[in-house]
Protein backbone atom coordinates (compact mmCIF):
# COMPACT_ATOMS: atom_id res chain seq x y z
CA UNK A 1 0.00 0.00 0.00
CA UNK A 2 1.49 3.51 -1.20
CA UNK A 3 1.39 5.97 1.64
CA UNK A 4 0.69 9.72 0.61
CA UNK A 5 3.43 12.34 1.42
CA UNK A 6 1.48 15.84 1.90
CA UNK A 7 4.79 17.78 1.99
CA UNK A 8 7.18 15.89 -0.79
CA UNK A 9 9.62 18.98 -1.11
CA UNK A 10 12.53 18.78 1.81
CA UNK A 11 9.47 18.52 3.89
CA UNK A 12 8.21 22.00 3.67
CA UNK A 13 4.18 23.09 3.04
CA UNK A 14 5.15 26.34 1.40
CA UNK A 15 6.90 25.03 -1.64
CA UNK A 16 4.88 21.56 -1.86
CA UNK A 17 1.96 23.86 -2.23
CA UNK A 18 3.09 25.64 -5.21
CA UNK A 19 3.59 22.87 -6.68
CA UNK A 20 0.99 21.13 -5.94
CA UNK A 21 -1.02 24.27 -7.03
CA UNK A 22 0.65 23.62 -10.94
CA UNK A 23 -2.41 22.07 -12.31
CA UNK A 24 -5.04 24.73 -11.35
CA UNK A 25 -2.20 27.57 -12.15
CA UNK A 26 -2.17 25.84 -15.76
CA UNK A 27 -5.86 26.18 -16.30
CA UNK A 28 -6.11 29.71 -15.16
CA UNK A 29 -2.89 30.36 -17.59
CA UNK A 30 -4.45 28.53 -20.38
CA UNK A 31 -8.34 29.74 -19.99
CA UNK A 32 -7.45 33.05 -18.66
CA UNK A 33 -4.49 34.44 -20.88
CA UNK A 34 -4.01 31.98 -24.11
CA UNK A 35 -7.76 31.66 -23.88
CA UNK A 36 -7.54 28.12 -25.14
CA UNK A 37 -10.83 25.85 -25.16
CA UNK A 38 -12.02 24.44 -22.20
CA UNK A 39 -11.25 20.56 -23.61
CA UNK A 40 -7.53 21.66 -24.37
CA UNK A 41 -6.90 23.49 -21.34
CA UNK A 42 -8.20 20.46 -19.39
CA UNK A 43 -6.48 17.52 -20.75
CA UNK A 44 -3.04 19.92 -20.34
CA UNK A 45 -4.23 20.86 -16.92
CA UNK A 46 -4.97 16.69 -16.18
CA UNK A 47 -1.22 16.61 -17.95
CA UNK A 48 0.83 18.63 -15.56
CA UNK A 49 -1.64 16.60 -12.50
CA UNK A 50 0.08 13.76 -14.23
CA UNK A 51 3.61 15.06 -14.31
CA UNK A 52 3.20 16.47 -10.36
CA UNK A 53 1.76 13.07 -9.15
CA UNK A 54 4.85 11.23 -10.34
CA UNK A 55 7.62 12.82 -10.04
CA UNK A 56 7.02 15.29 -6.83
CA UNK A 57 4.22 13.21 -4.78
CA UNK A 58 6.33 9.71 -6.45
CA UNK A 59 2.72 8.17 -7.09
CA UNK A 60 3.15 4.81 -8.70
CA UNK A 61 2.46 4.27 -12.54
CA UNK A 62 0.26 1.20 -11.54
CA UNK A 63 -2.06 3.54 -9.08
CA UNK A 64 -2.21 6.47 -11.82
CA UNK A 65 -4.30 4.87 -14.79
CA UNK A 66 -6.70 3.76 -12.40
CA UNK A 67 -7.19 7.58 -10.80
CA UNK A 68 -7.20 8.76 -14.57
CA UNK A 69 -10.30 6.60 -15.60
CA UNK A 70 -12.07 6.42 -12.13
CA UNK A 71 -11.94 9.97 -12.30
CA UNK A 72 -13.27 10.10 -16.06
CA UNK A 73 -15.70 7.47 -15.39
CA UNK A 74 -17.24 9.48 -12.94
CA UNK A 75 -16.99 12.84 -15.13
CA UNK A 76 -19.20 10.42 -17.91
CA UNK A 77 -21.56 8.64 -14.99
CA UNK A 78 -23.56 10.09 -13.39
CA UNK A 79 -22.39 13.78 -14.37
CA UNK A 80 -21.87 13.53 -18.45
CA UNK A 81 -25.46 11.19 -18.39
CA UNK A 82 -27.69 14.01 -16.18
CA UNK A 83 -26.15 16.50 -18.76
CA UNK A 84 -27.02 14.98 -21.94
CA UNK A 85 -29.70 13.91 -21.29
CA UNK A 86 -31.22 17.45 -20.63
CA UNK A 87 -29.63 19.32 -23.03
CA UNK A 88 -31.28 16.37 -25.40
CA UNK A 89 -34.84 17.42 -23.35
CA UNK A 90 -33.89 21.22 -24.29
CA UNK A 91 -33.24 20.41 -27.79
CA UNK A 92 -36.58 18.44 -28.22
CA UNK A 93 -38.62 21.74 -27.52
CA UNK A 94 -36.00 23.52 -29.77
CA UNK A 95 -35.76 21.06 -32.83
CA UNK A 96 -39.85 20.43 -32.50
CA UNK A 97 -40.42 24.47 -32.51
CA UNK A 98 -42.50 24.59 -29.10
CA UNK A 99 -39.32 26.19 -27.85
CA UNK A 100 -41.12 29.24 -29.67
CA UNK A 101 -43.94 29.27 -28.33
CA UNK A 102 -42.11 29.02 -24.54
CA UNK A 103 -40.76 32.05 -25.53
CA UNK A 104 -44.07 33.96 -26.74
CA UNK A 105 -45.63 32.91 -23.80
CA UNK A 106 -43.31 34.92 -21.46
CA UNK A 107 -42.80 37.68 -23.65
CA UNK A 108 -46.38 38.21 -23.97
CA UNK A 109 -47.14 39.09 -20.29
CA UNK A 110 -45.56 42.30 -20.34
CA UNK A 111 -44.27 44.65 -22.12
CA UNK A 112 -42.31 46.30 -19.76
CA UNK A 113 -38.03 45.93 -20.07
CA UNK A 114 -37.93 45.75 -16.27
CA UNK A 115 -40.31 42.97 -15.78
CA UNK A 116 -39.12 41.13 -19.27
CA UNK A 117 -35.93 40.91 -17.26
CA UNK A 118 -37.36 39.73 -14.18
CA UNK A 119 -39.07 37.10 -16.36
CA UNK A 120 -36.84 35.79 -18.69
CA UNK A 121 -33.28 36.65 -17.39
CA UNK A 122 -33.94 35.46 -13.49
CA UNK A 123 -36.95 33.12 -13.77
CA UNK A 124 -37.12 31.57 -17.06
CA UNK A 125 -33.22 31.61 -17.17
CA UNK A 126 -33.27 29.44 -14.30
CA UNK A 127 -35.86 26.90 -15.17
CA UNK A 128 -33.52 26.23 -17.97
CA UNK A 129 -30.59 26.21 -16.02
CA UNK A 130 -32.14 23.68 -13.74
CA UNK A 131 -32.85 21.60 -17.14
CA UNK A 132 -30.06 21.88 -18.68
CA UNK A 133 -27.61 23.75 -17.56
CA UNK A 134 -23.80 24.37 -18.63
CA UNK A 135 -24.43 27.84 -20.68
CA UNK A 136 -27.93 26.60 -21.82
CA UNK A 137 -29.20 29.42 -19.78
CA UNK A 138 -27.27 32.31 -20.54
CA UNK A 139 -27.54 31.78 -24.30
CA UNK A 140 -31.67 31.04 -24.70
CA UNK A 141 -32.25 34.44 -22.07
CA UNK A 142 -29.85 36.29 -23.60
CA UNK A 143 -31.38 35.10 -27.45
CA UNK A 144 -35.02 36.05 -26.37
CA UNK A 145 -34.03 39.36 -25.00
CA UNK A 146 -32.27 40.45 -27.92
CA UNK A 147 -35.12 39.43 -29.87
CA UNK A 148 -37.14 41.78 -27.65
CA UNK A 149 -35.21 44.98 -28.32
CA UNK A 150 -32.51 44.83 -25.65
CA UNK A 151 -29.01 45.60 -27.27
CA UNK A 152 -26.41 42.36 -27.67
CA UNK A 153 -24.01 44.15 -24.92
CA UNK A 154 -26.90 45.03 -22.29
CA UNK A 155 -28.34 41.40 -22.83
CA UNK A 156 -25.66 39.50 -22.44
CA UNK A 157 -24.65 41.54 -18.84
CA UNK A 158 -28.22 40.96 -17.76
CA UNK A 159 -28.19 37.49 -17.94
CA UNK A 160 -24.68 36.81 -16.72
CA UNK A 161 -25.86 38.77 -13.72
CA UNK A 162 -29.13 36.65 -13.66
CA UNK A 163 -27.62 33.42 -13.98
CA UNK A 164 -25.87 33.16 -10.28
CA UNK A 165 -29.15 32.03 -8.10
CA UNK A 166 -29.96 29.02 -10.03
CA UNK A 167 -26.09 27.73 -10.95
CA UNK A 168 -25.50 25.97 -8.01
CA UNK A 169 -28.50 23.40 -8.46
CA UNK A 170 -28.19 23.45 -12.40
CA UNK A 171 -28.76 20.74 -14.82
CA UNK A 172 -31.01 18.38 -12.36
CA UNK A 173 -28.51 19.21 -9.70
CA UNK A 174 -25.14 17.68 -10.79
CA UNK A 175 -23.08 19.86 -9.30
CA UNK A 176 -24.50 19.18 -5.62
CA UNK A 177 -24.63 15.11 -6.23
CA UNK A 178 -21.21 15.39 -7.79
CA UNK A 179 -19.72 17.14 -4.46
CA UNK A 180 -21.52 14.63 -2.51
CA UNK A 181 -19.87 12.21 -4.47
CA UNK A 182 -16.44 12.94 -4.11
CA UNK A 183 -17.00 14.17 -0.19
CA UNK A 184 -18.80 10.92 0.89
CA UNK A 185 -21.27 13.61 2.16
CA UNK A 186 -24.97 12.58 2.46
CA UNK A 187 -26.33 14.74 -0.65
CA UNK A 188 -29.30 15.75 1.36
CA UNK A 189 -26.66 17.25 3.98
CA UNK A 190 -25.04 19.21 0.83
CA UNK A 191 -28.23 19.92 -0.80
CA UNK A 192 -29.11 21.65 2.36
CA UNK A 193 -26.32 23.56 2.99
CA UNK A 194 -26.07 25.18 -0.52
CA UNK A 195 -29.74 26.04 -0.22
CA UNK A 196 -29.35 27.66 3.31
CA UNK A 197 -25.78 29.90 2.05
CA UNK A 198 -27.53 30.78 -1.51
CA UNK A 199 -31.27 31.74 -0.45
CA UNK A 200 -30.59 34.94 1.12
CA UNK A 201 -28.48 36.17 -1.78
CA UNK A 202 -31.39 34.75 -4.17
CA UNK A 203 -33.75 37.05 -2.11
CA UNK A 204 -32.00 40.11 -3.32
CA UNK A 205 -30.70 38.64 -6.67
CA UNK A 206 -33.67 40.58 -8.51
CA UNK A 207 -32.75 43.99 -6.58
CA UNK A 208 -29.69 43.58 -7.71
CA UNK A 209 -30.69 43.28 -11.20
CA UNK A 210 -33.16 45.89 -11.44
CA UNK A 211 -30.83 48.43 -9.56
CA UNK A 212 -27.65 47.51 -12.11
CA UNK A 213 -30.51 48.02 -14.90
CA UNK A 214 -32.38 51.16 -14.12
CA UNK A 215 -31.17 52.72 -10.34
CA UNK A 216 -32.59 53.50 -7.45
CA UNK A 217 -35.71 54.95 -9.80
CA UNK A 218 -36.21 52.08 -11.11
CA UNK A 219 -36.03 49.59 -8.58
CA UNK A 220 -38.53 51.55 -6.51
CA UNK A 221 -40.92 51.77 -9.74
CA UNK A 222 -41.25 48.00 -9.82
CA UNK A 223 -40.39 46.93 -6.05
CA UNK A 224 -43.22 44.87 -5.64
CA UNK A 225 -42.34 42.49 -8.61
CA UNK A 226 -39.29 42.21 -7.33
CA UNK A 227 -39.86 41.56 -4.08
CA UNK A 228 -42.40 38.92 -4.95
CA UNK A 229 -39.73 37.68 -7.53
CA UNK A 230 -37.06 37.08 -4.94
CA UNK A 231 -39.31 36.06 -2.12
CA UNK A 232 -40.60 33.21 -3.46
CA UNK A 233 -37.50 32.18 -5.28
CA UNK A 234 -35.53 32.14 -2.13
CA UNK A 235 -37.87 30.81 -0.04
CA UNK A 236 -38.97 27.68 -2.60
CA UNK A 237 -35.00 27.36 -3.16
CA UNK A 238 -34.36 26.52 0.74
CA UNK A 239 -37.60 25.13 1.14
CA UNK A 240 -37.19 22.25 -1.80
CA UNK A 241 -33.20 22.08 -1.66
CA UNK A 242 -33.66 21.33 2.43
CA UNK A 243 -36.90 19.64 2.56
CA UNK A 244 -37.43 17.51 -1.38
CA UNK A 245 -34.12 17.17 -2.75
CA UNK A 246 -31.79 19.12 -4.78
CA UNK A 247 -32.65 18.13 -8.42
CA UNK A 248 -35.45 20.06 -8.28
CA UNK A 249 -34.97 23.11 -6.71
CA UNK A 250 -34.16 25.31 -9.66
CA UNK A 251 -37.07 24.09 -11.85
CA UNK A 252 -39.76 24.79 -8.74
CA UNK A 253 -38.10 27.65 -7.56
CA UNK A 254 -37.82 29.47 -10.97
CA UNK A 255 -42.11 28.13 -11.55
CA UNK A 256 -42.84 29.80 -8.33
CA UNK A 257 -40.85 33.32 -9.24
CA UNK A 258 -42.62 32.68 -12.48
CA UNK A 259 -46.01 32.10 -11.35
CA UNK A 260 -45.87 34.87 -9.01
CA UNK A 261 -44.93 38.00 -11.01
CA UNK A 262 -47.72 36.52 -13.48
CA UNK A 263 -50.43 37.01 -10.70
CA UNK A 264 -49.15 39.83 -9.90
CA UNK A 265 -49.47 41.40 -12.85
CA UNK A 266 -52.81 40.79 -13.39
CA UNK A 267 -54.08 43.68 -10.33
CA UNK A 268 -50.81 45.72 -10.52
CA UNK A 269 -49.17 47.78 -12.94
CA UNK A 270 -45.35 49.81 -12.17
CA UNK A 271 -46.22 53.01 -11.35
CA UNK A 272 -44.33 54.39 -13.97
CA UNK A 273 -45.81 52.21 -17.09
CA UNK A 274 -47.19 53.76 -19.94
CA UNK A 275 -51.24 53.19 -20.97
CA UNK A 276 -51.13 49.79 -23.48
CA UNK A 277 -53.72 48.34 -25.20
CA UNK A 278 -53.74 44.26 -24.23
CA UNK A 279 -52.71 41.94 -26.89
CA UNK A 280 -54.43 38.28 -27.03
CA UNK A 281 -52.28 35.75 -27.34
CA UNK A 282 -51.37 34.38 -30.57
CA UNK A 283 -51.35 30.93 -29.16
CA UNK A 284 -54.27 28.45 -27.88
CA UNK A 285 -53.78 27.27 -24.09
CA UNK A 286 -53.51 24.06 -25.46
CA UNK A 287 -51.07 24.90 -28.26
CA UNK A 288 -48.95 26.10 -24.75
CA UNK A 289 -49.70 23.50 -22.48
CA UNK A 290 -48.29 20.85 -25.12
CA UNK A 291 -44.95 23.62 -25.93
CA UNK A 292 -44.61 23.29 -21.79
CA UNK A 293 -45.30 19.51 -21.75
CA UNK A 294 -41.57 18.57 -22.11
CA UNK A 295 -40.69 20.52 -18.74
CA UNK A 296 -43.56 19.14 -16.93
CA UNK A 297 -42.69 15.36 -17.40
CA UNK A 298 -39.42 16.26 -16.61
CA UNK A 299 -40.86 17.63 -12.69
CA UNK A 300 -43.18 14.82 -13.10
CA UNK A 301 -40.40 11.60 -13.70
CA UNK A 302 -37.44 13.37 -11.59
CA UNK A 303 -40.28 13.49 -9.00
CA UNK A 304 -41.15 9.69 -9.27
CA UNK A 305 -37.39 9.19 -8.89
CA UNK A 306 -37.17 10.54 -5.79
CA UNK A 307 -40.28 9.61 -4.43
CA UNK A 308 -38.73 7.34 -1.13
CA UNK A 309 -40.05 3.98 -1.88
CA UNK A 310 -38.78 3.61 -5.41
CA UNK A 311 -35.77 5.68 -5.07
CA UNK A 312 -34.64 2.92 -2.73
CA UNK A 313 -35.95 0.63 -5.05
CA UNK A 314 -33.56 1.73 -7.46
CA UNK A 315 -30.75 2.16 -6.16
CA UNK A 316 -30.77 -1.47 -4.86
CA UNK A 317 -30.04 -2.08 -8.91
CA UNK A 318 -26.83 -0.06 -8.68
CA UNK A 319 -23.99 -1.38 -9.74
CA UNK A 320 -20.86 -1.03 -7.01
CA UNK A 321 -16.96 -1.70 -8.57
CA UNK A 322 -14.17 -1.63 -6.52
CA UNK A 323 -12.05 0.23 -9.25
CA UNK A 324 -9.66 -2.18 -10.17
CA UNK A 325 -5.83 -1.45 -9.27
CA UNK A 326 -6.64 1.42 -7.08
CA UNK A 327 -9.41 0.70 -4.43
CA UNK A 328 -7.67 0.39 -0.86
CA UNK A 329 -4.23 0.46 -2.11
CA UNK A 330 -3.15 3.94 -1.01
CA UNK A 331 -2.80 4.92 2.56
CA UNK A 332 -4.39 8.33 3.32
CA UNK A 333 -1.69 9.86 6.54
CA UNK A 334 -1.81 11.89 9.36
CA UNK A 335 -2.62 15.15 9.85
CA UNK A 336 -5.21 14.62 6.87
CA UNK A 337 -6.37 11.40 9.13
CA UNK A 338 -6.31 10.57 12.80
CA UNK A 339 -4.00 7.28 11.60
CA UNK A 340 -3.41 5.48 8.21
CA UNK A 341 -6.21 4.82 6.61
CA UNK A 342 -6.70 2.72 3.48
CA UNK A 343 -8.21 5.03 0.69
CA UNK A 344 -11.28 3.47 -0.78
CA UNK A 345 -12.50 4.07 -4.94
CA UNK A 346 -15.95 2.63 -5.25
CA UNK A 347 -17.45 3.80 -8.46
CA UNK A 348 -21.27 3.44 -8.13
CA UNK A 349 -22.63 2.84 -11.49
CA UNK A 350 -26.20 3.80 -10.97
CA UNK A 351 -27.72 2.94 -14.19
CA UNK A 352 -31.23 2.87 -13.53
CA UNK A 353 -31.40 5.82 -10.62
CA UNK A 354 -28.96 8.28 -11.71
CA UNK A 355 -31.45 11.60 -12.38
CA UNK A 356 -30.11 10.87 -16.10
CA UNK A 357 -32.17 7.84 -16.39
CA UNK A 358 -35.45 9.79 -15.39
CA UNK A 359 -34.54 12.71 -17.81
CA UNK A 360 -34.33 10.04 -20.74
CA UNK A 361 -37.78 8.43 -19.41
CA UNK A 362 -39.45 12.22 -19.53
CA UNK A 363 -37.63 13.24 -23.20
CA UNK A 364 -39.28 9.83 -24.82
CA UNK A 365 -42.62 10.84 -23.81
CA UNK A 366 -41.49 14.51 -24.13
CA UNK A 367 -41.12 13.55 -27.54
CA UNK A 368 -44.36 11.52 -28.56
CA UNK A 369 -46.37 14.71 -26.77
CA UNK A 370 -44.46 17.18 -29.01
CA UNK A 371 -45.25 15.19 -31.97
CA UNK A 372 -41.38 14.12 -32.86
CA UNK A 373 -41.56 10.69 -35.09
CA UNK A 374 -38.93 8.59 -33.75
CA UNK A 375 -36.61 8.94 -36.55
CA UNK A 376 -36.51 12.51 -35.89
CA UNK A 377 -35.45 11.45 -31.90
CA UNK A 378 -32.89 9.48 -32.75
CA UNK A 379 -31.70 12.11 -35.09
CA UNK A 380 -32.11 15.04 -32.32
CA UNK A 381 -30.35 12.07 -29.91
CA UNK A 382 -27.62 12.03 -32.69
CA UNK A 383 -27.03 16.31 -33.10
CA UNK A 384 -27.04 16.32 -29.20
CA UNK A 385 -24.17 14.14 -28.58
CA UNK A 386 -22.35 15.78 -31.37
CA UNK A 387 -23.56 18.72 -29.82
CA UNK A 388 -21.45 17.76 -26.46
CA UNK A 389 -19.18 15.87 -27.47
CA UNK A 390 -16.35 18.36 -25.98
CA UNK A 391 -17.99 19.27 -23.31
CA UNK A 392 -18.06 15.33 -22.23
CA UNK A 393 -14.11 14.89 -22.72
CA UNK A 394 -14.24 18.07 -20.78
CA UNK A 395 -16.12 16.43 -17.88
CA UNK A 396 -13.98 13.71 -17.86
CA UNK A 397 -10.53 15.66 -18.11
CA UNK A 398 -11.28 17.49 -15.27
CA UNK A 399 -12.58 14.62 -13.27
CA UNK A 400 -9.25 12.87 -14.28
CA UNK A 401 -7.45 15.65 -13.11
CA UNK A 402 -9.48 16.06 -9.70
CA UNK A 403 -8.81 11.87 -8.67
CA UNK A 404 -5.02 12.61 -9.92
CA UNK A 405 -5.19 14.84 -7.47
CA UNK A 406 -7.23 13.66 -4.80
CA UNK A 407 -5.27 10.05 -4.38
CA UNK A 408 -1.40 11.58 -4.94
CA UNK A 409 -1.67 13.68 -2.46
CA UNK A 410 -1.78 16.86 -3.93
CA UNK A 411 -5.42 18.31 -3.05
CA UNK A 412 -4.32 17.49 1.05
CA UNK A 413 -1.18 19.62 0.52
CA UNK A 414 -3.11 22.20 -0.96
CA UNK A 415 -6.20 21.99 1.81
CA UNK A 416 -3.73 22.14 4.79
CA UNK A 417 -2.14 24.79 3.34
CA UNK A 418 -5.84 27.01 3.35
CA UNK A 419 -6.14 25.51 6.91
CA UNK A 420 -3.14 28.15 7.36
CA UNK A 421 -5.29 31.11 6.83
CA UNK A 422 -7.40 29.84 10.21
CA UNK A 423 -10.80 31.75 11.29
CA UNK A 424 -11.07 33.53 8.36
CA UNK A 425 -11.21 30.42 6.39
CA UNK A 426 -15.06 29.99 5.88
CA UNK A 427 -14.61 33.26 3.72
CA UNK A 428 -11.95 31.97 1.67
CA UNK A 429 -13.21 28.60 1.09
CA UNK A 430 -16.35 30.76 -1.24
CA UNK A 431 -13.44 32.52 -3.09
CA UNK A 432 -12.07 29.43 -3.55
CA UNK A 433 -15.33 28.25 -5.46
CA UNK A 434 -15.86 31.42 -6.90
CA UNK A 435 -11.85 30.92 -8.45
CA UNK A 436 -12.63 27.13 -9.48
CA UNK A 437 -16.12 28.77 -12.08
CA UNK A 438 -13.78 31.27 -13.46
CA UNK A 439 -11.42 28.90 -14.39
CA UNK A 440 -13.58 26.06 -15.44
CA UNK A 441 -16.65 27.55 -16.28
CA UNK A 442 -18.37 24.92 -14.36
CA UNK A 443 -19.68 24.67 -10.85
CA UNK A 444 -19.65 20.98 -11.04
CA UNK A 445 -16.04 21.22 -12.30
CA UNK A 446 -15.39 23.69 -9.52
CA UNK A 447 -16.72 21.50 -7.07
CA UNK A 448 -14.53 18.47 -8.62
CA UNK A 449 -11.34 20.42 -8.40
CA UNK A 450 -11.54 21.60 -4.79
CA UNK A 451 -14.57 19.70 -3.10
CA UNK A 452 -12.47 17.10 -1.26
CA UNK A 453 -10.08 19.80 -0.54
CA UNK A 454 -12.53 21.83 1.32
CA UNK A 455 -13.70 18.68 3.80
CA UNK A 456 -9.70 18.17 4.24
CA UNK A 457 -9.66 21.58 5.35
CA UNK A 458 -12.71 21.79 7.68
CA UNK A 459 -11.55 18.90 9.42
CA UNK A 460 -8.12 20.28 10.13
CA UNK A 461 -10.00 23.47 12.01
CA UNK A 462 -12.84 20.85 13.31
CA UNK A 463 -15.57 23.32 11.23
CA UNK A 464 -18.21 22.14 9.58
CA UNK A 465 -17.37 19.74 6.60
CA UNK A 466 -20.66 19.98 5.10
CA UNK A 467 -21.12 23.88 5.47
CA UNK A 468 -17.40 24.41 3.77
CA UNK A 469 -18.56 22.37 0.72
CA UNK A 470 -21.56 23.77 0.48
CA UNK A 471 -19.75 27.61 0.49
CA UNK A 472 -17.33 26.38 -2.27
CA UNK A 473 -20.75 24.92 -4.43
CA UNK A 474 -22.22 28.53 -3.57
CA UNK A 475 -18.92 31.12 -3.90
CA UNK A 476 -19.15 29.51 -7.20
CA UNK A 477 -22.21 30.42 -8.55
CA UNK A 478 -20.81 34.11 -8.65
CA UNK A 479 -18.00 32.58 -11.10
CA UNK A 480 -19.86 31.76 -13.36
CA UNK A 481 -20.54 35.27 -14.99
CA UNK A 482 -16.89 36.09 -15.62
CA UNK A 483 -15.91 32.49 -16.37
CA UNK A 484 -14.56 32.91 -20.75
CA UNK A 485 -16.63 30.15 -21.37
CA UNK A 486 -20.23 31.96 -20.17
CA UNK A 487 -18.38 34.92 -21.79
CA UNK A 488 -17.98 33.33 -25.05
CA UNK A 489 -21.90 31.52 -25.18
CA UNK A 490 -23.43 35.42 -24.23
CA UNK A 491 -21.78 36.82 -26.88
CA UNK A 492 -22.30 34.28 -29.55
CA UNK A 493 -25.55 33.74 -28.35
CA UNK A 494 -26.19 38.04 -29.09
CA UNK A 495 -24.35 37.93 -32.17
CA UNK A 496 -21.65 40.61 -30.00
CA UNK A 497 -19.32 42.29 -31.76
CA UNK A 498 -15.59 40.22 -30.27
CA UNK A 499 -14.33 43.48 -29.02
CA UNK A 500 -17.53 43.71 -26.58
CA UNK A 501 -15.85 40.35 -24.76
CA UNK A 502 -13.28 42.06 -22.66
CA UNK A 503 -15.88 44.88 -22.03
CA UNK A 504 -18.52 42.40 -20.76
CA UNK A 505 -15.85 41.02 -18.33
CA UNK A 506 -14.98 44.27 -17.08
CA UNK A 507 -18.62 44.70 -16.59
CA UNK A 508 -19.65 41.63 -14.45
CA UNK A 509 -16.04 41.35 -13.10
CA UNK A 510 -17.01 43.65 -10.15
CA UNK A 511 -20.25 42.38 -9.63
CA UNK A 512 -18.85 39.30 -9.69
CA UNK A 513 -15.78 40.02 -6.46
CA UNK A 514 -18.81 41.76 -4.50
CA UNK A 515 -21.55 39.00 -4.48
CA UNK A 516 -18.70 36.48 -4.02
CA UNK A 517 -17.93 38.38 -1.02
CA UNK A 518 -21.31 38.31 -0.13
CA UNK A 519 -21.16 34.44 0.44
CA UNK A 520 -18.38 34.65 1.94
CA UNK A 521 -19.98 36.34 5.07
CA UNK A 522 -22.71 34.46 4.94
CA UNK A 523 -20.59 31.30 5.82
CA UNK A 524 -19.15 33.38 8.20
CA UNK A 525 -22.19 34.16 9.72
CA UNK A 526 -22.96 30.42 9.68
CA UNK A 527 -19.72 29.07 11.07
CA UNK A 528 -19.04 31.37 13.49
CA UNK A 529 -22.50 33.23 14.65
CA UNK A 530 -25.41 30.53 13.91
CA UNK A 531 -23.45 27.80 13.96
CA UNK A 532 -26.69 25.52 14.72
CA UNK A 533 -28.24 27.08 11.20
CA UNK A 534 -25.98 25.04 9.18
CA UNK A 535 -26.76 21.53 8.54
Amino acid sequence: MWPQNYTPLAGSLPLSTLVAALPIFVLLFLLGVKRKPAWISSLIGLAAAVLVATVVYGMPLVRLGPAITMGAAFGLWPIGWVVFTAVLLYRITLESGKFALLKDSIAHLSSDKRLQVLLIAFAFGAFVEGAAGFGTPVAVAATMLTQLGFTPFYAAGICLLANTAPVAFGSLAIPITTLAGLTNLPVERVSASVGRICAPVSLIVPAYLMLVMAGWGGLRAVFPAVAVCGVLFAATQFAVSNFIGPQLTDILSSLAAMGGIVLLTRVWKPRDAKPEARQEMPHTSGQLWRAWSPYILLVVFVSIWSYPAFSAWLKSKDILIQWPGLHNTIARMPPVVARPTPYGAVFNFSWLSASGTACLVATVFAAMAVGMSPARYLKTIGHTAKQLALAELTLAAVLGLAYVMNYSGATATLGLAFAATGVVFPFFSALLGWLGVFLTGSDTSANALFGTLQVVTANQLHMNPALMAGSNSAGGVMGKMISLTSIAVASAATSMKREDESLLFRFTFKHSVLLASLIGLVVMFYAYVMPSWAP
